[in-house]
């Protein structure tokens, strides 16, 4: 078993520079649909489990059915969900839901729900510091 699994759209591949001992399933621009069409063959078990999705996700994505797909086949002593700060604004989707189905799913299972702090001009992606913050969040287990 893995120690530690990145998933997800550019912000997973942001924070897997932070936390490079992590294996990450990531692609920038990746929505939930698409995260799980393209890694639905991938293991998805390890001791620790860092999942972002949900930024890129438009009016055509089910985001909480794809979320609560993807959690079902997570198998992980400890799962973060880095909640999504901002979207694009022609995603037609507003991110206080997208961020209701994120806190959904991970409540479910009991995960820990890590907000981004510090974000770059964009309000979307953690700046330096919150990367940093979130690989540090993602390193105590708490």
């Amino acid at each position: 078993m893995l120690d530690c699994l990145i998933l997800g759209d550019s912000i997973a591949v942001g924070t897997q520079q932070f936390r490079p001992e992590c294996v990450a399933y990531a692609k920038g621009g990746i929505n939930s649909w698409q995260w799980n069409k393209q890694n639905k063959q991938q293991s998805l078990a390890a001791k620790t489990v860092i999942i972002s999705l949900g930024s890129n996700d438009h009016a055509g994505v089910r985001t909480l059915w794809e979320l609560q797909e993807l959690r079902r086949r997570v198998f992980a002593d400890k799962v973060y969900w880095i909640l999504p700060a901002g979207n694009h604004p022609k995603s037609d989707v507003s991110i206080v839901d997208v961020q209701k189905m994120v806190k959904l799913v991970a409540d479910d299972y009991n995960d820990v729900v890590l907000p981004i702090l510090s974000l770059q001009s964009d309000k979307i992606h953690p700046s330096r510091k919150g990367y940093k913050a979130l690989a540090e969040e993602t390193k105590n287990g708490n």
